[in-house]
């Protein structure tokens, strides 16, 4: 069995830390969250690798470093109110629960969000509320957020998510076609949304009503 702990630091060191990633409590927060836990267990021996890793139903844990520019650039604060959009595993969700007051995460696909929410509380995070819906809509029951996440890229940046946005806040999402997006960072300033590009990215397709189509097979 490796030492999990070393991987983790080792991860920390070479792949995030080494690139830039600065903020101490982000780096404390990825020393803490046990990553060989949220993927497959057939995965579990390259849990700590520099890239990203398949789970169920066609979607990706995304590689470290993605995740870690991704926190770094939203810079959640401990007393902040977060919105993720797309559970996944439930990886980027401890981290944010880490990190900050509340999480709202949303995830499309029931099965997903069941075992997300099975694992996170196994762990003992009690500050995350699950939901099942279209993650292009946000979650308007609990806006406004202070931060917003989202783990897919659409075509555009849905509206829905930056009407949900608090004064101040910031929304980080990758924007593009299959294959090559840019990490956008929006800002809510009291001049209006500012957008600032935090560098290229490929994550799986954001599905939903401000997204892309679900792609049906044909009969």
């Amino acid at each position: 069995m490796p030492d999990f702990g070393d991987l983790r630091r080792e991860m920390v060191a070479t792949q995030i830390a080494s690139r830039g990633i600065r903020n101490p409590r982000i780096l404390d927060a990825f020393l803490k969250v046990p990553r060989h836990l949220f993927v497959r267990e057939e995965d579990t021996d390259r849990a700590y690798s520099d890239h990203p890793l398949p789970l169920a139903q066609g979607q990706t844990i995304s590689q470290p470093f993605i995740v870690a520019l991704t926190l770094d650039r939203l810079d959640p604060k401990p007393g902040d109110r977060v919105l993720e959009i797309g559970t996944g595993s439930g990886y980027q969700t401890a981290l944010l629960a880490e990190l900050c007051r509340e999480v709202h995460t949303v995830e499309r696909l029931a099965p997903l969000a069941k075992t997300a929410r099975a694992r996170l509380e196994a762990l003992g995070y009690a500050n995350v509320s699950f939901h099942v819906g279209d993650g292009t809509l946000g979650w308007p029951e609990a806006a406004p957020f202070d931060r917003i996440a989202v783990s897919a890229a659409g075509p555009a940046i849905p509206p829905a998510l930056t009407d949900q946005l608090a004064p101040g806040g910031r929304l980080g999402i990758p924007v593009g076609g299959p294959g090559r997006q840019d990490l956008l960072v929006v800002t809510r300033t009291p001049a209006g949304l500012e957008t600032s590009n935090a560098g290229e990215c490929v994550f799986v397709k954001l599905i939903g009503q401000g997204g892309w189509r679900e792609e049906r097979p044909e009969k």
